[in-house]
């Protein structure tokens, strides 16, 4: 049935999916603007498009079905979904203001463990037994290769096309870069919105089965991928000027040639995992893609202390927002 805390998880869900949007607007869009192959304006309201162009294409929501799945089904309440809602979209309004580049897809889902294993605890059971260890393993263990892959892949992209390129005169070479640009950015917005809207989705379809809505395997309802992708497309077009720039231009020099090549690599990655189900982070893909193309040069080009920052960003956001969750949990017990 519906009730009063189903609308607020409902609410907290597409605020969480918006500020995912405007979160990682950077990833899709950075490396486009720094180019100057669009202005930001022009570069929001094209990812903003593709973002929400996969409802018409993507039906088959794997990412989402592993999200549902991360807690198991006997520790899910609605408290353990706002909690893990609260959790996710604090971290990720800090981590915007700061300008810092973090996953919104592992705040989702640390806020969501990080209540449920709460629960557990306060069940009197081991909080671990919480959660389903197969698919938190899988996601741990893509926070290291989901930037490897998009390093490599950019790395070996960008050395196909200097190969193909060598001979081409560089003012004729610069002007298909820029067109070619558009394609992959649009590739990757693509990617991106189809690979990190399913994770609310999945948060959703938990949130409607432990009301009672739906029963257990009943498909997804329609209003939940088009309300997710609405969301998501949004929040992108109000862009994240910050996390723009850090991509953009700070962890390295970025021409139309590694745009593309940044670019395709990051939508490869992410297309590869959404179709095997694992919820990736765009922002590790992104900057693992990112510095592959700058390794092309040489190992200085890559600006290695702002790259490490990154990475211990990457590495508190799950945990930081577990004890966030963990504590709203605890304050939501009290109220009730």
């Amino acid at each position: 049935m519906i009730t009063p805390i189903l609308v607020i998880v409902v609410c907290l869900a597409i605020i969480f999916d918006y500020t995912n949007g405007f979160h990682d607007a950077a990833n899709s869009i950075a490396t486009i603007v720094s180019t100057k192959v669009l202005t930001p304006f022009q570069a929001v309201m094209w990812a903003a498009f593709f973002n929400f162009l996969v409802y018409f294409f993507v039906k088959d929501h794997k990412v989402a079905n592993t999200v549902s799945k991360i807690v198991q089904a006997h520790f899910v309440t609605m408290n353990v979904i706002l909690a893990g809602l609260i959790a996710a979209i604090t971290w990720n309004l800090i981590t915007w203001w700061f300008g810092i580049p973090s996953s919104s897809s592992h705040t989702l889902i640390g806020g969501f463990a990080g209540a449920g294993i709460t629960n557990a605890l306060y069940m009197g059971v081991n909080g671990l037994s919480a959660v389903n260890m197969h698919y938190i393993l899988t996601i741990l263990a893509y926070i290291v290769l989901a930037p490897l892959i998009g390093l490599t892949v950019a790395y070996i992209v960008t050395i196909i096309i200097l190969h193909i390129c060598k001979r081409a005169r560089p003012a004729v070479a610069e002007r298909w870069f820029k067109r070619l640009q558009l394609v992959s950015s649009a590739a990757l917005s693509f990617a991106h919105g189809g690979n990190d809207a399913q994770k609310v989705m999945g948060i959703l379809y938990v949130a409607i089965f432990t009301s009672h809505i739906i029963k257990a395997g009943d498909p997804m309802p329609n209003w939940i991928p088009l309300t997710c992708y609405s969301a998501i497309a949004l929040g992108t077009l109000s862009g994240g000027w910050k996390i723009v720039k850090t991509m953009g231009s700070r962890i390295t020099k970025i021409t139309p040639l590694e745009g593309v090549s940044a670019e395709t690599a990051g939508a490869i990655t992410l297309f590869f995992t959404q179709y095997f189900g694992i919820p990736v982070s765009t922002t590790h893909t992104i900057t693992g893609s990112i510095i592959g193309v700058g390794l092309t040069k040489r190992l200085s080009a890559v600006r290695w202390g702002l790259t490490i920052n990154i990475i211990w960003a990457w590495i508190i956001t799950i945990p930081i927002s577990a004890l966030i969750a963990a504590a709203t949990f605890a304050l939501l017990r009290l109220v009730h």
